[in-house]
């Protein structure tokens, strides 16, 4: 076995190795069809072979042995011998670019990239420019990016791959070609195991491929994964002993952490999420599982079926599922795959740590069904503070303060950019925040930072927000670069602080540079 993992090493190289039939079709009618677009979208989620596909097509444009076909017959598939194929698959090829999106998202990297299109290429015939996670793009550099896509030079080609194209804005999905990377089917999964096996000369049973295909939830990466570990760890690969090693990684304990949660231990909590991951569980299944458990609960405390977590309450149960719901669906375009698990059990927490089953009393019995109309006079408040609150007009100093002190104990960081921004407009749905840097602006719009920040607005004002981030002048002279926005902020500690929150100015200097 090579130092590369099964992935890599056998990941397509040609349009017939591609897994997703539909992707393989749609892909060969364009190419025979001799008008190959200049921009696609690849949507699909992970390790369903977004980017194979794209650097496939970075070779059909520039094979060398297609361009002396040409005249002939179309042919489809790259010849993989000549200098062009051979660089793009060693990932040496100077005019095939691959750009993550989450690290160039901004209007800078937008321009520089409109102008280096422009640019003859180094050796290609064509130029081939392969955007990962596109979504992650910001709204200006997104329309920055939109101008070259309406009008591509001849010899450049875009392939923008995403696992959210509901993110990208309208304009640019229309501009493109899509194809759509679905989940993949089990025969799909096991198509491609087949393609590992036959070329480390393993001898494995069809049923231990298709248990491992099944494991595998749709996801080609992980199917392979999951067969380089039973190689590496030199498992017997029978079926009964992989169907029993894909059990022991199902063994994700739903139940302990639901009562590290009842405990309000989050540290402790947060653990047992990491020891889960480590071992190879899969963080969706984990998920699911606690929801299935949660909604068991639910249902009994509404009087159908046996409750097995008496240590929550109705509320408690509502807030966590949505709390868990809303994870599920940020999975896909997480860095850090169980990252949304985790910020869902500090925000459940947080929220009822001063609730815990060791501080209130339980007037229930354990089989008794739990009044869901029930309230105590401390719900009652808040229920009172945010009924007046969804009242207002404007997002007063006064109530914007008050988001201001939720958010610190969730994000220190988020909070001090939030320093730098005012509210400007709110109209019941959308509250307008004028922010004085591009730079603070930029990282606001990123999805944790805008996470927190929706989430601790609704919580106060009683109704979902979208928050919607403009620049504002706040200083005399707006500074000329981001370098200098930088150097305001370590300068300046009035644009972060009210009075002396020295440590949300050594948190903003972490996060910006000193």
């Amino acid at each position: 076995m090579g130092s590369d993992t099964f992935y890599l090493k056998y990941r397509p190289q040609i349009i017939d190795e591609l897994d997703l039939e539909n992707v393989r079709e749609s892909l060969k009618k364009i190419i025979s069809s001799r008008k190959i677009p200049h921009a696609f979208l690849f949507a699909g989620p992970k390790g369903t072979g977004k980017t194979s596909a794209a650097r496939i097509m970075a070779k059909v444009v520039n094979c060398e042995s297609k361009v002396k076909s040409q005249k002939s017959k179309v042919k489809v598939e790259p010849c993989n011998k000549c200098d062009q194929c051979t660089s793009i698959t060693k990932g040496s090829n100077l005019d095939v670019v691959e750009l993550d999106a989450a690290s160039h998202r901004g209007i800078d990297e937008a321009r520089s990239l409109r102008d280096s299109v422009k640019l003859a290429t180094a050796k290609a015939r064509n130029k081939v420019y392969i955007i990962d996670e596109a979504h992650m793009l910001t709204t200006e550099a997104s329309n920055a990016l939109l101008k070259t896509l309406e009008e591509p030079p001849e010899h450049v080609y875009f392939v923008l791959a995403t696992t959210n194209p509901e993110k990208l804005i309208e304009t640019i999905r229309s501009r493109t070609t899509n194809i759509d990377f679905n989940k993949a089917k089990d025969e799909e999964v096991l198509r491609s195991l087949k393609r590992v096996v036959k070329g480390e000369k393993m001898k494995v049973e069809d049923e231990s491929l298709k248990a491992i295909a099944k494991h595998s939830d749709g996801s080609f990466r992980d199917a392979a994964k999951v067969l380089e570990q039973l190689v590496t760890e030199k498992r017997n690969l029978k079926k009964a002993s992989v169907e029993e090693f894909l059990f022991q990684k199902k063994d994700l304990k739903v139940e302990y952490l639901l009562e590290l949660l009842a405990e309000r231990l989050a540290k402790e909590a947060l653990e047992e999420v990491e020891r889960v991951v480590s071992k190879g569980g899969s963080v969706k299944r984990y998920m699911e599982g606690l929801i299935q458990a949660l909604r068991q609960s639910f249902l009994a405390k509404a009087g159908i079926g046996k409750d097995e977590l008496s240590d929550f309450n109705t509320k408690e149960i509502l807030f966590l599922i949505k709390g868990l719901n809303k994870a599920m669906g940020e999975l896909s375009s997480s860095f850090i795959e169980q990252l949304p698990l985790e910020l869902a059990i500090v925000e459940w927490v947080e929220k009822y740590k001063d609730n815990s089953p060791n501080k209130k009393t339980k007037s229930k019995q354990n089989n008794e069904p739990l009044n869901i109309d029930e309230k105590d006079s401390e719900n009652l408040e808040v229920k009172e503070e945010k009924n007046l609150e969804r009242k207002v007009e404007q997002v007063t100093d006064d109530i914007w303060r008050k988001i201001l002190a939720q958010i610190r104990p969730k994000s220190a960081s988020t909070e001090a950019l939030l320093r730098a921004a005012k509210p400007i407009n709110y109209d019941g749905e959308i509250l307008t925040l004028g922010v004085f840097y591009r730079f603070h602006k930029e990282r606001l719009e990123e999805n944790l930072h805008r996470r927190i920040l929706e989430d601790t607005i609704a919580s106060i004002l009683g109704n979902p927000v979208r928050v919607v981030c403009t620049l504002t002048k706040q200083l005399s002279k707006e500074p000329a670069s981001e370098e200098k926005e930088k150097v305001a902020l370590t300068e300046s500690d009035s644009v972060l602080t009210e009075g002396e929150d020295k440590d949300i100015i050594k948190v903003a200097k972490e996060i910006f540079g000193s």
